[in-house]
């Protein structure tokens, strides 16, 4: 389970920002976002299968997984697509001829969406897993939260960890192996982890959301959308509605799974992703 290491760092507007590149480098770029309260851990499985074929770029976006974390660090949405905009830069993937595919889940959906349309950085391809994308968002736990950040980082660390385990565990489908949830857990903890924890959800705000989604019609490149039906933080029917809003977007669902479609079907996530991107 320790195998999963970015190696790379790059200074960003919002703190360092760790990073990997798979693949060969000559080979069609790919870009993985993460979603919260996760890390690029959760794209292992799918990287590797796509590294066959791609130039694979993972990243953990500031305030997340092995990223810097601080006090009174901005980890908004707005603040995360701007990084997502350096990241490119920094990558050589803002040039014309060099944009890439971009592939992003829950949060990052809306972090690569506002690169897009506010930032102006190209892709050639946009899929969308489970993304946050349209209101209303935050389920009741994040919204309780979210209301009672500086409440909730004050919890004995032992009450934290065991909050934090059972909130990632409610992400519905199968179930996460305890390996798996130990490790999606464990950036959330300590005097760095638990409170970049409740920072990310007392900076999340719709807002940031709402003034882009009227701009999804005017997307005009290859779109997939792909949900997990048992999807228990955002209803598969929100993944419906994005699909009609975005011009000549198609949607492609995942009976079994939950939020994390990379952990409860990485194989066929993987090729349906292969076929979308080829």
């Amino acid at each position: 389970m320790r195998d999963w290491q970015l190696t790379e760092t790059f200074t960003a507007s919002s703190g360092e920002v760790r990073w990997e590149r798979l693949g060969e480098a000559d080979a069609p770029a790919v870009v993985l976002s993460h979603g919260t309260p996760f890390s690029s851990y959760v794209w292992r499985a799918v990287a590797r299968a796509l590294a066959e074929r791609h130039r694979v770029f993972v990243w953990d976006m500031p305030g997340y997984g092995a990223s810097a974390k601080h006090d009174g660090q901005d980890v908004s949405l707005a603040a995360q697509g701007r990084v997502f905009a350096e990241l490119l830069d920094h990558w050589g993937l803002a040039e014309p001829g060099a944009e890439p595919d971009v592939v992003a889940h829950d949060f990052g959906g809306a972090v690569a969406l506002r690169a897009h349309l506010l930032h102006g950085r190209r892709y050639r391809r946009l899929a969308l897993v489970d993304p946050v994308a349209l209101a209303p968002w935050g389920s009741p736990f994040f919204r309780l939260v979210h209301e009672h950040a500086p409440v909730f980082e004050r919890l004995p660390p032992p009450l934290h960890r065991a909050l934090v385990r059972e909130y990632v565990s409610s992400v519905g489908g199968p179930g996460l192996h305890p390996a798996v949830l130990d490790r999606l857990v464990e950036p959330w903890l300590g005097e760095e982890g638990q409170p970049a924890f409740y920072r990310q959800i007392a900076q999340a705000d719709q807002r940031f959301t709402d003034e882009i989604e009227d701009r999804y019609g005017s997307l005009d490149l290859p779109v997939l959308v792909c949900w997990g039906e048992a999807d228990a933080w955002i209803p598969v029917e929100r993944g419906r509605r994005l699909a009609d809003r975005v011009p000549g977007a198609r949607l492609r669902t995942f009976p079994e799974a939950g939020h994390l479609v990379q952990e409860d079907a990485p194989a066929e996530l993987a090729a349906v992703l292969l076929g979308f991107l080829a």
